[in-house]
């Protein structure tokens, strides 16, 4: 197949390149630079998508035959009338349109199934009613023009090559010796998904016929608590884990934010859990996801090589540390 990756030199977009080279197919990234380190078998196009004319310009005299779309700007949003920009740019017949959205166009609640409602159109956080208008948008293509659109639908994704400050955020303090600040009871729910399994679901998005049309939820199975999180993390870099349980509304009152710069739980991991149940990609997609510590391990290896980051600075850690009030441990 001829494929298109939108977004191709970043975490989830490194993976895909790598399987769909493995696989045998050709492949081109458009992304905002003028070149890629991805090799030479990897074509490249300069254009952002946030521009609809600098797309058409793009991808004028192109066509592919599947698209991945995995970018999201999160300095300024990418709109639906953007995403539908980049298909109306697309030359030719296209076999496949592969969206990569999020949990997060639920909204909020548990347990959602691929039926329930996305969030509203104008949802309050902006990422929410980005992902939900555009897998709207799509959706509306596939019924009026016959866009053959997939679109997946991750939580917290994690493993090799993920830029966001998340796993590492917690091996930096368990390997220094320092504790983990749990926001209140540290039983909010957190659901997780391995970068190569989604790249995995995204393949087979591409190949399995009965997806066209569809909204894929891609995720292990089981949520997980932020504590239980921590403890995974902590077994698989082999050092001891322990909390101080700080009051949520403190840690927000003292200038904390999950978006940082004044992070305490890692960039993003403490917000209102939205869990998914994942039968559908199962069934449909014959979705296996990696065991958890196992994906945890692989994790781990890759951050042992490449955390290159400067040293964290913990001075808000330690404020919290000094003049926070600390809940008890919870009862058995």
């Amino acid at each position: 197949m001829n494929c298109l990756v939108i977004g191709g030199t970043q975490f989830i977009g490194r993976h895909l390149v790598a399987e769909l080279l493995k696989a045998g197919h050709t492949v081109t990234v458009l992304h905002r630079k003028p070149k890629h380190d991805l090799g030479r078998r990897v074509k490249n196009l300069t254009a952002d998508r946030n521009d609809p004319k600098a797309m058409k310009a793009a991808l004028a005299g192109k066509s592919f035959e599947v698209v991945f779309d995995n970018v999201y700007d999160w300095e300024r949003g990418t709109t639906a009338l953007q995403v539908e920009g980049t298909v109306r740019a697309i030359n030719g017949s296209l076999d496949r349109y592969i969206f990569m959205s999020s949990v997060a166009a639920y909204g909020d609640g548990l347990n959602h199934h691929e039926g329930d409602a996305l969030a509203p159109d104008d949802a309050a956080d902006l990422y929410v009613r980005n992902k939900a208008t555009s897998e709207r948008a799509l959706f509306r293509l596939h019924q009026r023009v016959g866009l053959p659109v997939v679109t997946l639908r991750p939580p917290f994704i994690y493993g090799p090559e993920n830029p966001m400050y998340r796993e590492a955020f917690f091996w930096d303090r368990l390997r220094a010796g320092r504790p983990i600040i749990l926001p209140g009871d540290g039983r909010r729910l957190m659901q997780f998904v391995y970068v190569k399994d989604l790249v995995r679901a995204a393949l087979r998005g591409m190949e399995e016929k009965a997806a066209v049309g569809h909204a894929f939820n891609i995720a292990n199975a089981r949520p997980v608590a932020q504590s239980e999180l921590v403890e995974a993390l902590a077994k698989a870099c082999r050092k001891p884990v322990r909390f101080v349980r700080i009051p949520r509304d403190y840690l927000l009152r003292a200038g904390g934010h999950p978006l940082g710069p004044k992070l305490y739980f890692g960039f993003y991991m403490d917000v209102p859990p939205i869990t998914q149940v994942t039968a559908k990609a199962q069934r449909v997609l014959k979705f296996k996801p990696t065991d958890f510590a196992n994906g945890l391990d692989e994790s781990y290896k890759w951050y042992l090589r490449h955390n290159k980051a400067p040293k964290p600075d913990y001075s808000f850690e330690e404020m919290l540390l000094t003049h926070a009030p600390v809940l008890p441990p919870p009862k058995a």
